[in-house]
Parts: structure tokens; C-alpha cells; sequence
């Protein structure tokens, strides 16, 4: 069956905030150690979405992939962390770890900039980990390059290097 896009609603925040834990500890095991990757839990992840969605929402959109009537992934953006007012960011793209490969994730990352394009936004950004290979690789396939600029942020314990993707939409 063919997946399905929609903006999320609500209800559907607590099961992100699970999925988003699940696709975390799939995508970094490789490279973070398990107890940078044991915390948050999958419900404070939900109740992180439920408080960034009640401040950001208005000028924020998540959208939500469902294949079979399952929530298999999502997508997040808003305005530029460094304030171009003619960039858009893209925060997230998180999938469940049996939809990679799946055309999911294109999906995701297609309507994401058919969006920023539809607020006026010329450019899109994103920050991907350095150490996150399948990633770049995605968004290097799907036309981003680095930019050079780069910046750390903490996952559980420690600090990790991310590099700033840029693409025009």
C-alpha cells in the first residue's frame, strides 16, 4: 500500500514523539553510545511535540506519513534558526526503521519543500549529525549541500557535531 500524507492533528503527538524515539536510537546507534540514547523515553518525546507544537505552531507544520492506517513517519519545518527571512528550515524528517528505503522519506522531504515554497520561502535549510552517513547521503541524493556551517548539540551526555545542508526550493 502507497503511503499517506496529512497534517498531524493533536492525537497524533504522542505517537510521534514514540516514533521519533524509535527512528533516534535506529539512525545513531552506530556511531552514539546506548545511553546517549536511552533518554528522553518515547512519552516525554510525545510531550516534547505536544509543548514545541503549543509555541510554535502557528508558524510551524508538522505532517505525517501513514502507510495502512500506521503512522510511519513525519516532517517539520518552520522558519530559519538564523533568521533569512527567505529560508525555510527543515527540522525533522523521522521514520519509522522499516519504511527506510521505502519512499517514505522522499515523500516527506517533496512536500516539505512544495510547502516552504508555498510560504514564499527561496531556500531551505536543514543540520544533519556529522557521524549520520545514511542521512547526508539522503539529502545529498535529494539535491542539499553542506555550507560549510557547523555547530554541536547535546544528544544524552555529550555533544555532537552537525553540519548545516542548504538546496533552493
Amino acid at each position: 500500500m502507497s503511503v499517506t500524507l496529512r497534517p498531524a492533528t493533536p492525537d497524533d503527538l504522542m505517537t510521534v514523539g514514540a516514533l521519533h524515539q524509535r527512528s533516534r536510537v535506529a539512525a545513531y546507534s552506530a556511531f552514539l553510545p546506548p545511553e546517549a540514547l536511552a533518554a528522553p523515553t518515547p512519552e516525554a518525546m510525545g510531550r516534547y511535540w505536544v509543548e514545541r507544537l503549543t509555541w510554535e505552531g502557528a508558524e510551524h507544520r508538522m505532517t505525517v506519513a501513514e502507510r495502512d492506517g500506521r503512522l510511519v513517519g513525519f516532517s517539520y519545518l518552520g522558519p530559519d534558526d538564523e533568521g533569512d527571512p527567505a529560508t525555510g528550515l527543515l527540522n525533522a524528517i523521522h521514520l519509522e526503521p522499516d519504511e527506510r528505503g521505502r519512499g517514505t522519506g522522499r515523500a516527506l522531504m517533496v512536500d516539505a519543500l512544495a510547502a516552504m515554497r508555498g510560504r514564499g520561502f527561496t531556500r531551505a535549510a536543514l543540520w544533519v549529525l556529522r557521524q549520520n552517513a545514511h542521512a547526508r547521503a539522503f539529502y545529498e541524493r535529494g539535491g542539499w549541500r553542506p555550507t560549510g556551517a557547523e555547530r554541536e548539540d547535546r544528544i544524552g551526555p555529550g555533544l555532537v557535531p552537525q553540519l548545516r545542508y542548504a538546496r533552493q526550493v
